[in-house]
């Protein structure tokens, strides 16, 4: 099928959905757009198996020609990441930053370690044949607290503002680490190769470092032009260009994209915004990037809910899932605690801050994305079926949730 007929089915099914959502069901929009689609494709799967109509072959054929790696890692994340950086106040974060810091490195690797070991307990006791490795690979990819499902779901919750910084600021800063500490464990498992601290170390600075500085170099050169010009529709192409050209060369240069993406976000939502845009080029990049935000969340979570017509359960993945749930809740728990424990003699910290920073860490699209990107097996299927649960798990209850903490 080609691509176009594929984008026009998906952005008409989102269309749908998300009337059917605003009419009747009038839920978070992302979360309403996930569930229906849920729905869609648990019907579609049921009509199929007693034999009345063989459509779900057809749908299973769209979903299946959706790269969703590639669809959400190369394509919409750099979007996003910008759309969600751009209203970030960057002195709101600068005054969370250890916070962030800490839960976006140490917490993110204690976590996948707590993760994986627990997960491995589970698998064994389940008779799940997944050997330790992929645990950690498991623990890797769904540590990190996804900023699409966060940025959308908790700009309604109504919680703090201090507290929003700090769950949306180590959200959008800790892919960049989490993916690393994935590609480090998916080298190791599928190639054998021993741990090497030093390449880790490499790796990491080259990632996560080079691409904050890649990130502040092209957002200061797009800063500096969008200050000689006044003409929306010339500064809105240009955060385009810095979006896409610079998402594309960071990949390009083994830089972290993600994180490159967010510092240039930041800097031309705060320094740009004040200082090199007019009041009418203000208003319709917001307006422009809000609706960009928008549409690519919708069409994201409508993807997540038809997916479920291409993974593979058993029992037994279900099962697992229900068990592993609570710990990665708890893992968060203690990864939360620890930092904010010792912090709190330093700064004031809102109340209930540690239950709604471990109820609304939700996991999305970035881990399912990471889950498809494993190379095809056993283990993989596993993965992805674990994951799959635990990220509409996450989504859906705690998202829905999270409001009656505040």
């Amino acid at each position: 099928m080609e691509l176009i007929n594929i984008i026009a089915i998906i952005i008409s099914i989102s269309s749908a959905f998300s009337y059917i959502n605003y009419r009747f069901i009038k839920l978070p929009t992302t979360i309403g757009v996930l569930i229906i689609a849920i729905i869609c494709s648990l019907i579609l799967i049921a009509i199929s198996s007693l034999g009345y109509i063989q459509f779900e072959n057809s749908a299973e054929l769209v979903i299946s020609n959706i790269d969703f790696d590639q669809t959400l890692m190369h394509g919409m994340l750099s979007f996003l990441l910008f759309a969600g950086a751009l209203h970030v106040n960057i002195d709101d974060l600068a005054k969370q930053k250890w916070v962030i810091i800490s839960l976006a490195s140490i917490g993110l690797v204690f976590s996948t370690f707590l993760i994986g070991s627990f997960t491995w307990i589970i698998f064994n006791l389940l008779n799940v044949d997944l050997d330790y490795i992929y645990c950690l690979v498991f623990g890797a990819l769904i540590s990190p607290t996804d900023p699409i499902a966060v940025l959308g779901i908790l700009k309604k919750a109504g919680i703090p503002k201090s507290l929003e910084t700090k769950v949306v600021g180590e959200s959008l800063f800790n892919d960049g680490i989490g993916i690393v500490v994935f590609l480090v464990l998916i080298e190791i498992a599928f190639s054998g190769h021993k741990f090497d601290l030093s390449s880790v170390l490499v790796l990491f600075l080259s990632e996560t470092v080079g691409g904050a500085v890649f990130g502040f170099v092209i957002g200061w050169i797009v800063y500096k032009l969008l200050k000689t010009v006044d003409n929306y529709h010339v500064e809105i192409l240009m955060t385009l260009a810095l979006v896409m050209g610079g998402y594309t060369l960071a990949i390009y240069l083994h830089l972290s994209g993600p994180i490159a993406i967010v510092v240039a976000g930041l800097l031309i939502g705060n320094r740009g915004r004040i200082l090199a845009m007019s009041d009418k080029t203000r208003d319709n990049l917001d307006t422009f990037w809000e609706l960009i935000d928008e549409i690519l969340n919708v069409i994201l979570f409508v993807l997540i809910g038809l997916e479920i017509l291409i993974i593979s359960f058993s029992i037994n993945y279900i099962y697992a899932s229900l068990l592993i749930i609570p710990v990665i809740l708890f893992s968060r728990f203690i990864t939360v605690f620890i930092p904010v424990t010792i912090l709190k003699y330093l700064r004031d910290f809102s109340p209930n801050a540690i239950k709604i920073m471990t109820w609304g860490a939700l996991r999305g699209g970035i881990s399912v994305a990471l889950a498809l990107s494993i190379p095809a097996g056993t283990e993989r299927e596993i993965i992805v079926s674990i994951t799959y649960i635990v990220v509409v798990f996450s989504i859906i209850v705690q998202g829905l949730t999270i409001s009656r903490l505040t």
